[in-house]
């Protein structure tokens, strides 16, 4: 491994090369979809522990995303709600188009069974009875989905329906960006507190429930098919409308690694096929093309240290950096950038922030840690200098 370091004004620079390469983000600025032909009008497809973008085809584009809509609705519903609660379906519920299960005015069912009846078979009467519930009305709980949304770090999304039908209003159209769908997923499979249950639900391939008068009885099937046709599938949501086309948001884990991807605009009617087709090209594309290096901080400059006593030497401080994760990658650079103060003065409290570590892989920031000072360092002033000349002479 060869070692070159420089220091730039107050600035400790390292790079890292490894034989005759050097690591850097696998996904690129320049148009990468050469490597992987889709039908999908936008897709993206992230590394869900490094949130990586791998792979991106106008991935930022607002569009419609129909019943891809439903995994926000459930994240939100598990959160919020408790699965026991007894839940009641409205008038306008029950009106609710197809697919729908076919609730009526004043039927009574759980929370849990209504999550299952959306996820596995998509039914829009369902969201419309969890969203009733949880926020009151749909339009209400349009504007949690919203926040929540934003709350995630998204930026292309409107949503005014729990259950992605296509709709506008006077301030936009319904829909996401793939960008912001995977975001979406992945704080539900990943980052949530609710995440096993959210991966239960979707993950279950039958369920079977009643109303709470137990004389209605129903059974759902799971038609995220992508589960059977991958054992590395490991949760999704389809979608369709006439104004999204066919839609789906996946994930994956493969050999440790979970990639999630999110297709837009996959075809229309007689195309069902080419979302299936678009999630195993993607699939193999991360296991092709994704490398994968582990950062972790180089050793961290020592600070100058001032007293307040004139006549009294200046001394020195180390400092420490905490980084450890990992990134996608492939050629490229690495760099650690040191950015921390020349001088401190005295009195210095251990773990007080001293500057920055920046990590950029090319050109790109990729991380930020605070370097901090590693020990308390008390001052030296002029009274503490004559005593300890006192105390000399005593001896």
């Amino acid at each position: 491994m060869l070692l070159v370091a420089a220091w730039t004004a107050a600035s400790l620079v390292i790079q890292f090369l490894v034989g005759n390469n050097i690591f850097i983000k696998a996904y690129a600025e320049e148009d990468n979809t050469a490597d992987v032909q889709l039908f999908a009008r936008n897709a993206i497809l992230l590394d869900g522990e490094t949130g990586d973008i791998l792979y991106d085809k106008c991935s930022d584009e607002h569009r419609p995303n129909a019943s891809t809509t439903k995994i926000l609705t459930c994240i939100l519903a598990i959160e919020c709600g408790n699965l026991a609660d007894d839940v009641t379906a409205s008038s306008y519920a029950s009106k609710m188009p197809e697919v729908r299960l076919g609730v009526r005015d004043g039927e009574k069912y759980t929370l849990e069974d209504m999550l299952y009846a959306m996820m596995l078979e998509s039914y829009n009467d369902a969201a419309v009875v969890i969203a009733e519930h949880i926020g009151g009305s749909v339009q209400h709980f349009a504007e949690m989905m919203n926040a929540k949304a934003e709350e995630i770090g998204c930026h292309s999304t409107y949503f005014i329906t729990p259950n992605g039908l296509d709709a506008q209003d006077e301030n936009g159209v319904h829909g996401t960006s793939a960008e912001d769908l995977v975001r979406i997923m992945r704080y539900c499979i990943l980052i949530s507190p609710q995440k096993d249950e959210f991966l239960k639900i979707t993950r279950t391939k039958s369920y079977t429930f009643t109303d709470n008068t137990g004389n209605r009885t129903f059974a759902c099937i799971n038609h995220n098919v992508f589960l059977d046709m991958m054992p590395c599938a490991l949760s999704g949501k389809t979608g369709f409308t006439c104004d999204a086309g066919y839609c789906y948001i996946g994930a994956a884990e493969v050999e440790g690694h979970t990639y999630i991807w999110a297709l837009l605009g996959c075809g229309w009617p007689n195309n069902k096929t080419y979302k299936w087709k678009d999630s195993r090209a993607l699939v193999a594309f991360a296991q092709e093309h994704t490398i994968y290096t582990e950062l972790k901080a180089p050793a961290s400059p020592d600070i100058r240290i001032t007293y307040s006593s004139g006549s009294s030497a200046d001394g020195s401080t180390a400092t420490k950096c905490r980084l450890n994760r990992t990134v996608t990658a492939s050629e490229g650079s690495i760099q650690y950038v040191y950015k921390v103060a020349d001088t401190l003065k005295a009195p210095v409290h251990k773990g007080a922030v001293a500057g920055s570590l920046e990590v950029y892989l090319d050109d790109e920031l990729i991380d930020v840690e605070n370097v901090i000072v590693s020990e308390e360092i008390a001052d030296v002033t002029f009274k503490d200098e004559i005593i300890k000349v006192l105390y000399r002479a005593a001896m």
